[in-house]
């Protein structure tokens, strides 16, 4: 288990849990960003990431894609 901002480019990864305080989840849960489901990191770019979660593109803060955690 790993955050998502270590999860590799490209690759297909499974969401274990998204930690953080009861807004931060909530506010995650209601982007897509579910336990059981599947996101894949499209890019990498300064600050934010680029996510493909439930076939929709999200570009998400280092700082939340921290608090979810994935397995490859």
């Amino acid at each position: 288990m790993l955050p998502l901002t270590y999860a590799s480019p490209e690759a297909e990864h499974i969401i274990v849990k998204v930690n953080g305080n009861a807004d931060v989840k909530k506010h995650l849960e209601s982007l897509g960003f579910v336990a059981g489901g599947s996101i894949r990191v499209i890019s990498s770019l300064g600050k934010n990431i680029i996510v493909n979660v439930k076939d929709t593109r999200i570009a998400i803060s280092r700082d939340a894609a921290s608090k979810i955690m994935v397995r490859q």
